[in-house]
């Protein structure tokens, strides 16, 4: 029954990140054409920022699989080896997830740059 739990919680993670990403690109097209910088910096989120952010969560949980990884190596009595299992699923789901991503940035990048001026 964990495993059935923590599956349906990375489902609605996943949702939740999923329905983040469409609302902000409604965001972005309905935002004014020339707003003033303090309305830039304080209402909407860089690129870049979220870029980092997906970069670090990956790191975060790669991070977590391994640390309950060394802790069953090690005979911790509080870690199970269904837990552990989990965790690196999670991690290894996260880090495909953020390679497809870099994929389709790069092939995006690679579109643009061979359009013509």
């Amino acid at each position: 029954m964990v495993d059935r739990a923590d599956i349906n919680n990375v489902l609605m993670q996943m949702r939740a990140i999923q329905s983040q990403a469409q609302g902000g690109a409604g965001i972005t097209a309905a935002a004014p054409v020339a707003p003033n910088q303090a309305e830039l910096k304080t209402d909407r989120t860089g690129f870049g920022d979220l870029l980092k952010h997906a970069v670090d969560s990956v790191n975060e949980v790669q991070g977590t699989a391994k640390n309950l990884a060394t802790a069953y190596e090690k005979g911790d009595p509080t870690v199970d080896l269904p837990q552990v299992m989990i965790a690196a699923q999670k991690a290894s789901v996260s880090f495909q997830a953020m390679t497809q991503v870099r994929n389709r940035l790069v092939s995006a990048y690679e579109d643009i740059m061979k359009m013509p001026i």
